[in-house]
């Protein structure tokens, strides 16, 4: 900690929707070197415009009215899964993003109070630093898969172990597969399609194409989508954010054939060129669980793994559990499998809204 407390330092709530409040916010967030896109403002109006929940904005505001720290969050509220404030909703990071470590408990503490006015909802900050006191840091479950983006196409390719580089090489010598990126109402209806299919497959269930178009046009030019095609078939394709010269592919999948097609190394490889002629200098390839099969994956394609801290706190005790590799919810995971794709696209925006 650096000193003790900021005298008459105060934490107000700040409104995402007003113009003059919001910009503030994100200038203070884009001249930070630890935020996330999931700290702007574009990404706390994105989820309550689709979802519903509420967006919740702390700010520490020093006497000269210079803001000094922010803490973004969402009241999650699911009849299945219960509630929670999380920073933020739908985000792999997000947390506590301060300029003067003085700030983090006057935040913290509003969080708690406003948990404690919410019914005792449980807290969850995504990253950030630690708030330390009574507060449970969540350590061991994710890691994170970032490093920066090579100098030209022959460096991004040395750059890739040499085993996952000639699959890549295979698919970079197919002439049926090409790369279109954009943001059209077609990528749009192309990218929702492969990643309902890829989901549903893994058992999750999909999220409303409402929030995909929510982030679109509130990110606008930071965010895009790349779609893969074989022949004129759509097989592989990403939602990606822009933020602060990082490259964040964040909604991705691919069918089937994708594998056979390696269309999924030929996305992420063509991302990398395409955020460098956006002047992008970093890939983050976001979070995987510790000991999967996609953190192995990230790894093989040149990433090295870096754990992701997680900080909760519940009045009570009681947390959710929304993860969907737990014991409690394999057989509905095995289950979710085997719906018809219909089906699964019309009941997942429903449960999904709830995850948060």
């Amino acid at each position: 900690m650096i000193g003790g407390p900021i005298a008459d330092m105060r934490v107000t709530m700040l409104d995402v929707d007003d113009p003059a409040q919001a910009q503030a916010a994100d200038a203070f967030v884009l001249d930070h070197p630890d935020s996330t896109p999931f700290h702007r403002t574009a990404w706390l109006r994105a989820i309550t415009q689709a979802t519903g929940h509420r967006a919740l904005l702390l700010a520490a505001v020093a006497p000269s009215g210079e803001i000094r720290g922010l803490l973004p969050l969402h009241h999650i509220k699911s009849r299945l899964f219960g509630q929670a404030l999380v920073s933020s909703g739908f985000a792999v990071d997000g947390g506590l993003l301060v300029q003067d470590d003085r700030a983090i408990a006057p935040l913290a503490d509003a969080a708690r109070q406003m948990a404690m006015d919410r019914r005792k909802a449980p807290l969850e900050l995504r990253g950030g630093p630690a708030p330390g006191g009574d507060w449970h840091v969540r350590e061991g479950q994710y890691l994170g898969f970032v490093r920066p983006i090579a100098s030209d196409e022959e460096a991004e390719l040395l750059a890739i172990p040499r085993k996952h580089r000639a699959e890549l090489r295979k698919a970079l010598a197919n002439p049926s597969l090409s790369v279109e990126t954009g943001r059209s109402a077609r990528l749009i209806r192309e990218h929702y399609r492969i990643y309902a299919t890829s989901v549903r497959n893994l058992g999750t269930p999909v999220f409303s194409a409402r929030l995909f178009r929510a982030v679109l046009d509130n990110f606008g030019d930071d965010a895009d989508l790349l779609v893969v095609r074989n022949g004129k078939r759509p097989v592989s394709a990403v939602l990606t954010l822009y933020h602060r010269g990082h490259v964040m592919p964040y909604w991705g999948g691919g069918i089937a054939q994708a594998r056979q097609l390696r269309s999924n190394e030929l996305m992420y490889f063509r991302l990398m060129g395409h955020g460098r002629a956006l002047g992008m200098t970093h890939f983050d390839f976001g979070r995987s669980k510790v000991g999967s099969g996609q953190a192995a994956w990230k790894k093989s394609f040149g990433f090295e793994p870096t754990p992701r801290l997680y900080h909760e706190w519940s009045a009570t005790g009681a947390k959710r559990d929304v993860n969907p590799t737990s014991a409690k919810y394999q057989r509905r995971v095995d289950l979710w499998k085997k719906l018809p794709l219909p089906v699964a696209n019309l009941l997942g925006p429903m449960i999904s809204r709830g995850l948060g």
